[in-house]
């Protein structure tokens, strides 16, 4: 009783070439020789890395417009022999870029992570015998066996036979939801592709590797990461700050310079000091620092509301964010199939007559029934969504001292499990009360419908749920000593739930300007449902529309603001939105909990990893959610804004001081010759910083709009 997917993202198309490389015998596999040149041509099964030398990374921390003014006036304090002046300046250099390579540091491991979901070791037929095989030297054309808990190693096609080249029965059941965020494992058969990382959670088959590295579809989620790098936008404003500040300095440094010699005829070291007093007096020296103590205060105040803050700067952004692009399953909703509100047929009804006796069947009666037809044990996801529902609603099942199969007053006699053929699953029972036996038979609607002789009213209620994106489930029992006569007792409809505090969420990140979109890889009818349940608009757009070359970037990006969600998502399509809204100047936020969300997690002006993400998603993000949910983001919101007014004032505090230094100086030197030592200067903008530290815990009026 599986799910389908709903929808089965494909690989790119497999060229002619390798297919051909792709016959492989699948009773004796690759040769020694083949797997060489394979690996020649095709390299291993692995990520790639591309590592930055930490030291080249630390020299980074010294580029950047208040880094130049600080080198400069070091430089001319060398010059004229001034060590002690010398010395100060080295040491705020240095502290600027060991605060802001410490911070950053932390934040460089998404593609370990991605590594790390990969298998590591598979069996395969090798030269005529099933070997293990390391999971890197899989090649193009090898045949490996998949078998419950095993992670797949490579895309691979699946063949639809056993170790021993008989047929399988069953299809496989594979997971793949960190991938592709999908709710349900999924149904694949013969000639489906079983994606890299993905899990299988049933059944047994082999498979041929199609695509491995790189060219897996985990592999291109890996690759999208390591093309993201984007500047912050906190880090563009203090360059923006810093830029300002240059262009200013120089042109008041050479006027001074030029007025020193040729006005006052002052000699070159002369002219020289007087330079760097200005340029000294530009520096706002404590401005990253000061910016990086307000935000680790904040970073300690969101942790005690469970966020943990990875990357200073982004509690900034957090602010800023005007679109939060939030993922549907596990996020708004409980990535959890739930009972939802069934259609009960009446007592009595048969194919023309649906009244029957009058009276309807209960919820009670409906999942004892669905119990008496569920099989004991089973890992399946709808079949737990119904014994749970059974055991929580009806009440000789919640009374049993022993969480067993035992039904009290009942025996299951025989139970035969769904088969792809018949499509349900049935109990025989028998009533220990009354001595009457009954068949009960749970599955397909329409085949338990069709057993029953035919239900109009039933039917219409399949085409419903069906419209509304439920997954229906007929439940049907015998009424006659034969045990061959069906009576329709009703059809079960099953929903991943929206969270309880989603929709309050969503309304509250409105009310605060950010608006929540839905981004989901489940049918655009189910993501319809959810986004009704939620109060949201159900504008839900197709992702694969983000590709479509026959419209404009304009029409595509006024598509991505319209939108309430995006539905048939894959990784590309997260990053693409992303980037459409950053084009029109949206600062984006982005949830995420698997490994399909990496790429757009880091991609966006703020990543955020939700409670029970995957290594490579909290590895990705600037923001790690550890509370369920997205109520936990408001917390974060009202946080970062009143950490970004503490900011703000600093700021626009610490310009205004350094402009009005800078003139200060500027006409005392021009206009009376007159100047400080340089050193008192650095003293007074240190302490100046030092008695404005205090702003990180003052009280701050929190913005209704994104900042």
């Amino acid at each position: 009783m599986s799910s389908q997917p709903a929808q089965q993202a494909q690989p790119d198309d497999i060229s002619p070439e390798l297919e051909l490389l792709l016959q492989t015998d699948t009773s004796k596999g690759l040769t020694d020789a083949e797997v060489e040149s394979r690996l020649a041509q095709f390299g291993l099964n692995e990520l790639p890395e591309i590592k930055v030398n930490p030291w080249l990374k630390f020299l980074g921390y010294f580029l950047g417009p208040i880094s130049y003014l600080l080198e400069l006036a070091t430089i001319i304090s060398a010059i004229l022999g001034n060590w002690i002046d010398f010395g100060i300046l080295v040491f705020v250099l240095i502290a600027n870029a060991v605060i802001g390579f410490h911070e950053e540091a932390k934040a460089e491991s998404a593609l370990d992570a991605l590594k790390n979901t990969l298998a590591l070791k598979t069996r395969a037929w090798r030269n005529g015998k099933l070997v293990e095989v390391e999971a890197a030297l899989l090649v193009p054309g090898d045949v490996i066996v998949l078998r419950l808990g095993d992670i797949v190693p490579a895309d691979a096609r699946l063949l639809g036979i056993d170790a021993t080249g008989e047929p399988v029965e069953h299809d496989l059941q594979i997971d793949q939801s960190a991938l592709t965020g999908e709710s349900l494992p999924v149904s694949k058969g013969k000639g489906d592709i079983a994606f890299s990382s993905s899990i299988v959670k049933q059944g047994q088959m082999l498979a041929t590797v199609v695509k491995t590295g790189v060219h897996t579809y985990i592999g291109r989620a890996a690759n999208l990461i390591s093309m993201t790098n984007e500047e912050g936008h906190f880090q563009k404003v203090i360059k923006t700050i810093g830029d300002f500040l240059v262009i200013i300095t120089v042109v008041m440094a050479a006027i001074i310079f030029i007025d020193s010699m040729v006005s006052k005829h002052n000699s070159f070291l002369t002219a020289l000091k007087q330079t760097v007093i200005i340029t000294i007096a530009a520096i706002p020296v404590g401005l990253p620092t000061v910016m990086s103590v307000t935000m680790a205060v904040g970073a300690s105040e969101l942790a005690k509301k469970k966020v943990i803050v990875k990357r200073l700067t982004a509690i900034e952004e957090l602010a800023s964010v005007a679109i939060l692009c939030s993922d549907k399953t596990g996020t708004l909703t409980l990535n959890r199939l739930t009972f939802d509100k069934p259609f009960l047929a009446n007592k009595g009804n048969t194919s023309t007559d649906f009244v029957g006796t009058g009276v309807q069947y209960t919820d009670e009666d409906l999942l004892l029934n669905s119990f008496f037809a569920s099989e004991p044990g089973a890992q399946d996801p709808i079949e737990m969504a119904v014994r749970k529902a059974s055991q929580s609603t009806v009440k000789i099942l919640r009374d049993r001292e022993v969480q067993d199969h035992k039904i009290p007053g009942y025996k299951v006699n025989s139970f035969i499990p769904f088969n792809p053929t018949s499509k349900y699953t049935e109990g025989k029972v028998t009533n220990l009360e009354t001595g009457e036996q009954f068949r009960v038979v749970k599955g397909a609607p329409q085949v338990i419908i069709k057993l029953c002789g035919g239900h109009e009213q039933a039917t219409e209620a399949v085409i419903d749920l069906a419209g509304r994106g439920l997954r229906a489930l007929g439940v049907a029992r015998t009424v006659d000593p034969e045990m061959t006569k069906f009576e329709l007792i009703g059809l079960i409809s099953l929903l991943d739930p929206p969270r309880e505090d989603s929709g309050a969420t969503i309304k509250e990140c409105e009310e605060m300007g950010v608006n929540v979109k839905m981004i989901t890889g489940d049918q655009q009818i189910i993501a319809k449902e959810v986004a009704f349940r939620l109060g949201m608009q159900r504008t839900i757009l197709d992702a694969h529309k983000l590709v479509d070359h026959s419209l404009s970037e304009e029409d595509l990006i006024t598509r991505c603001e319209r939108a309430d969600g995006f539905a048939h998502v894959i990784p590309e399509h997260k990053y693409r939105v992303v980037e459409l809204l950053q084009q029109r100047g949206h600062l984006v936020g982005m949830t995420g909990d698997g490994v399909n969300d990496a790429p757009a997690l880091k991609k966006a002006n703020v990543g955020i990893a939700v409670e029970g993400c995957t290594e490579a998603a909290r590895s990705a993000a600037d923001i790690v959610l550890l509370a369920e949910g997205l109520s936990t983001i408001v917390d974060g919101i009202k946080t970062s804004r009143a950490i970004f007014q503490r900011m703000r004032s600093y700021a626009l505090y610490r310009i205004a001081s350094t402009v009005h230094f800078l003139l200060f100086f500027f006409i005392s030197i021009l206009a009376f010759n007159f100047a400080l030592p340089d050193r008192l200067i650095l003293l007074i903008a240190v302490l100046n910083d030092a008695a404005t530290l205090v702003i990180a815990v003052d009280n701050a009026r929190i913005s209704k709009r994104p900042d």
